[in-house]
C-alpha cells in the first residue's frame, strides 16, 4: 500500500474553490430599482448661490427705494416746516396788525368820548364804535382764519405729495 497522505473533507474543501451560495441574479431588461442623483454637488451649489445672489440683489433694490422714500419722506418734512414756520409767522403778523388797528381805535374812541357834549351824544358815539369794532373784528378774524387755513394745506402739501409718491414707489 502505498503511503499517500488521506484526503479529507476538510483538505479537499480548502483546495477547492468554494461554490457559490447565493446565485447572482439573471440579468434583466427592466430599470433598477434606484436612480443617480438628479443634480450634481456643484449643480446644487451653482442654484443655491444663484437664490442667494437673486435675494441679495432683490434685497438692494427694496433697500434703495426705503432709502429713496425717507430721504423723500426727510425733504418732504423740512418743507412742511418751513412752510408751517413761515404761515405761522404771517398768523402772527396779522394779529399784531390787528391788535393795534384794534388799540387805536380805542384810543380814538376815549379821545372821541371826552369830546362828547351830552350822554346822548355819547350813546350814539359808543353805537357806532361798537358796530365799526364787531365788523372790523369780524374781517380780522376771517382773515386770520383764511391765514391758518393756507398755513395748514401749505404744510400738508408736502407730506401728502411724498406719501403718494412713496406709495407709486411701493407698487
Amino acid at each position: 500500500m502505498a503511503t499517500a497522505p488521506k484526503k479529507t473533507v476538510l483538505s479537499a474543501a480548502l483546495a477547492e474553490p468554494a461554490a457559490e451560495v447565493v446565485a447572482a441574479p439573471a440579468p434583466s431588461a427592466s430599470p433598477p430599482t434606484f436612480s443617480a442623483p438628479a443634480a450634481t454637488l456643484t449643480q446644487v451649489q451653482d442654484q443655491l448661490r444663484a437664490a442667494a445672489e437673486k435675494g441679495l440683489a432683490e434685497t438692494r433694490s427694496a433697500y434703495a427705494k426705503a432709502k429713496v422714500a425717507a430721504g423723500g419722506a426727510a425733504d418732504a418734512l423740512e418743507t412742511r416746516y418751513a412752510a408751517a414756520r413761515a404761515g405761522v409767522v404771517a398768523i402772527n403778523a396779522k394779529a399784531f396788525e390787528s391788535l393795534t388797528a384794534n388799540v387805536e381805535a380805542n384810543f380814538e374812541f376815549v379821545k372821541s368820548a371826552f369830546a362828547v357834549g351830552g350822554f346822548a351824544d355819547y350813546v350814539g358815539l359808543q353805537s357806532e364804535f361798537a358796530s365799526a369794532r364787531l365788523e372790523a373784528v369780524a374781517g380780522q378774524a376771517k382773515a386770520i382764519g383764511e391765514l391758518a387755513q393756507k398755513t395748514v394745506l401749505d404744510s400738508l402739501e408736502p407730506i401728502k405729495a411724498q406719501a403718494a409718491k412713496s406709495f407709486k414707489l411701493t407698487v
